[in-house]
C-alpha cells in the first residue's frame, strides 16, 4: 500500500469511550494535520465506533450512553461522526472485521451506479460527497502508541488479524513526544515487515486525560471542568453516570 497525494483516506477510531473525551476526537484532527502537511493523503471522513456491551470492560456504560455522549461530543465537527453499527451486533466484534465491515461498505457504496444503496438508509459515518472523490478510499486504524505496543501482548491479538489490519488497512498511531515507537516497530518482525503501511504521528501538545482519570474525578464527586466537554457532563449526571447523581 503506497500513500500519495492524491490518495484519499478515512480514519476510524475502535475503542470503549466510556465517556469519550476531548482527547478522542482531538487525534483525528492530529493525524489529519499531519498526513495532509506530509502530502500523504486527503482525509475525507472520520469514524468513531465504541465497542459492543459485551466486551465488559470495567467502567463501560451502555452502548445507548455511550453513542449519545460521542454524538454530544461531536456536535461541532463537520467531518468526523459516530458508526453505531459495533453495537449493534449480537456480540462483541473483532477490529479486524470492524475495519473490514466499513471498507466493504464504504467500497460498495463508491461503486453504486445504479443508486441501489441510495434507496436504502444510508448511515450517517458516510461523508456527503463522498461520491464526488475520484477513486477510492481507503480506511485506516486510528489509534494511540499504547494500541501498537498491545500488538505484541502474547494471546491478545490473532496473527491473521494484525496481517489483515497491518497489511490492509494500514494505522496511524498518534505518540507522545519523548515516546519511541519506531523502536517498538524496530523490535518486532510483523511490525516491521508492514512498516511502510504504519504512519506514526507526535503529539507536541501532552493531554494525559484519560477515561479512566474522568471515571475516578466522577466517582469521588470532583470536577471535570475543561477536562470533559460540558454537555457530556451534563449528559452524565443527568443519568447518573460513573457514580455520579443529579444533584452534584
Amino acid at each position: 500500500m503506497r500513500m500519495t497525494s492524491s490518495t484519499k483516506i478515512m480514519l476510524i477510531a475502535c475503542g470503549s469511550f466510556s465517556p469519550p473525551t476531548p482527547m478522542h476526537f482531538r487525534m483525528f484532527e492530529i493525524a489529519r494535520d499531519h498526513i495532509q502537511q506530509m502530502g500523504l493523503g486527503q482525509v475525507v471522513g472520520g469514524i468513531v465506533s465504541p465497542v459492543h456491551d459485551s466486551y465488559a470492560k470495567k467502567g463501560l456504560v451502555s452502548a445507548t450512553h455511550r453513542c449519545a455522549m460521542i454524538k454530544i461530543g461531536l456536535k461541532t465537527s463537520d467531518w468526523i461522526h459516530l458508526s453505531d453499527w459495533e453495537t449493534q451486533q449480537e456480540e462483541w466484534t473483532r477490529t479486524r472485521q470492524v475495519l473490514q465491515y466499513h471498507q466493504n461498505y464504504i467500497n460498495s457504496y463508491l461503486k453504486d451506479t445504479n443508486g441501489t444503496i441510495n434507496n436504502q438508509h444510508i448511515p450517517a459515518w458516510i461523508p456527503e460527497g463522498i461520491k464526488r472523490t475520484a477513486g477510492q478510499v481507503q480506511l485506516k486504524l486510528l489509534c494511540g502508541a499504547d494500541l501498537l505496543e498491545s500488538f505484541a501482548t502474547p494471546g491478545l491479538w490473532k496473527d491473521e488479524d494484525l496481517e489483515a489490519i497491518l497489511g490492509y488497512h494500514g494505522i496511524v498511531v498518534i505518540s507522545r513526544a519523548g515516546s519511541n515507537p519506531e523502536q517498538f516497530i524496530f523490535n518486532s518482525d510483523l511490525l516491521s515487515r508492514y512498516r511502510r503501511n504504519i504512519t506514526i504521528v507526535t503529539n507536541w501538545v501532552t493531554n494525559d486525560v484519560s477515561s479512566t482519570l474522568i471515571r475516578r474525578l466522577l466517582g469521588r464527586g470532583l470536577s471535570v471542568k475543561y477536562l470533559l466537554d460540558d454537555h457530556v457532563a451534563e449528559y452524565i449526571r443527568k443519568f447518573g453516570l460513573f457514580g455520579t447523581n443529579n444533584e452534584t
